[in-house]
């Protein structure tokens, strides 16, 4: 299969690195705005003639169009969300299958039926979070009978050793991205009751519980946008939930700092005037902190997936647990987060390319993404993935992995 890359940050060249070596592929097309940047690092890895560069403004629909002419069978698509509407336009025109890392917007979503009717896969949310997290969500509902309680977390944070600062968290994405998503609201069900957390609420006490990670330790948990969002998902009603929520992963004591910088208005969404100037808030706090929360070379970072459905099976209180847990590899320089999103990407590109996932339209990894094949992808790529189904009355099922 003849695969176009596009984006080529540091998801993008784990997506690359993957395809690359895949006996499927015969050759990668990468797209990206800094060709020179690109060029340089392909010529540094040694791809070799499989792997082929080329220059793409992806604000211009005809920039991104030559791309796609050049007789493609799949694109993975890892440029930022703005443009992927541009890109699966073009790629439902031109009968190609999409895959990206991103949330399925209401755009997309138009474009299954047309999608169908081409004969085209749209594979979106096929990253880490949405991604690794929603084909575990899948399978564990669908480990139980009846379920009545599902607790979702994704996570990426600095091993121990390298949470050496007072927030106890390094970047290893756009922290823009990161602090947008430490202020907006969230919905979760406790209880059996729709509760609706204010966007300045979410790192207050009442919010926050903790989990302990076998191998990582304990951590503290915080609301991560709408939980409520699953049900329809999972085709599950929500009225018939104990307990629903989605969760962010940090190290004890992350909130704390975060909700005094919060009820300190630093987060805000208005900009602050300072001297007859607009300053926005986050983007002045993205431009002072993010260079002093960067990764050391011998540092690495963790990535945890973890989805807990409560219920029955054959009629016993039981508990599904699925987790993935990665660390950055120092060998390729690959974070955990890059492994994670970038791999599960191209592992959603190569199933569609074999023919192992095989319906069209604009699919979902919760109902469409193969749990066992998906499983053994991620082994191996070195990626840890853990099940157990545990009853009341028996001992749990589990599988173990090592530190990697």
């Amino acid at each position: 299969m003849k695969v176009l890359l596009l984006g080529a940050g540091r998801q993008g060249r784990a997506a690359l690195h993957d395809l690359a070596r895949s006996g499927d592929v015969s050759e990668v097309i990468v797209g990206d705005v800094d060709l020179d940047a690109l060029e340089g690092h392909v010529a540094a890895c040694g791809y070799g003639e499989r792997v082929r560069c080329a220059g793409v403004d992806a604000a211009d629909a005809e920039s991104v169009d030559r791309l796609l002419a050049q007789g493609v069978d799949l694109i993975v698509d890892l440029l930022p969300v703005t443009f992927h509407g541009t890109v699966a336009r073009a790629a439902v025109r031109r009968g190609i299958h999409l895959v990206h890392a991103s949330y399925a917007s209401d755009e997309l979503k138009a474009l299954d039926a047309e999608a169908r009717a081409q004969g085209v896969t749209i594979l979106p949310e096929c990253g880490m979070d949405p991604g690794i997290d929603l084909v575990l969500l899948g399978e564990a509902v669908r480990s139980l009978d009846r379920v009545d309680e599902i607790v979702s977390y994704g996570a990426g944070f600095p091993e121990p050793r390298a949470a050496d600062n007072p927030l106890r968290y390094k970047v290893t994405w756009r922290f823009e991205g990161v602090l947008a998503s430490y202020l907006r609201p969230g919905r979760v069900i406790r209880d059996a009751k729709i509760v609706e957390i204010a966007e300045t609420k979410i790192f207050a006490p009442e919010n926050i519980h903790h989990v302990e990670i076998d191998g990582v330790g304990r951590l503290e948990a915080f609301p991560n946008g709408d939980a409520l969002a699953y049900g329809g998902l999972l085709g599950i009603e929500t009225g018939s939930l104990q307990r629903l929520e989605r969760c962010v992963l940090r190290w004890p004591g992350h909130c704390a700092v975060w909700k005094s910088l919060v009820d300190l208005h630093l987060l805000d969404s208005e900009p602050v005037t300072v001297d007859g100037a607009a300053v926005d808030r986050k983007r002045f706090l993205a431009a002072v902190m993010e260079p002093h929360l960067q990764y050391g070379d011998g540092e690495r970072d963790v990535v945890v997936v973890r989805v807990e459905a409560r219920g029955y099976k054959e009629g016993k209180r039981s508990r599904a647990l699925f987790q993935v847990v990665d660390r950055r590899d120092l060998a390729t320089g690959f974070s955990a987060m890059s492994r994670t999103v970038g791999y599960a990407a191209s592992i959603g590109a190569l199933l569609i390319g074999r023919g192992r996932i095989a319906r069209r339209g604009v699919l979902s990894p919760v109902r469409d993404i193969p749990f066992g094949l998906f499983a053994e992808e991620l082994a191996k790529r070195g990626i840890c993935l853990t099940s157990e189904l545990a009853f009341t009355d028996l001992p749990g099922r589990s599988g173990k992995c090592s530190d990697g």
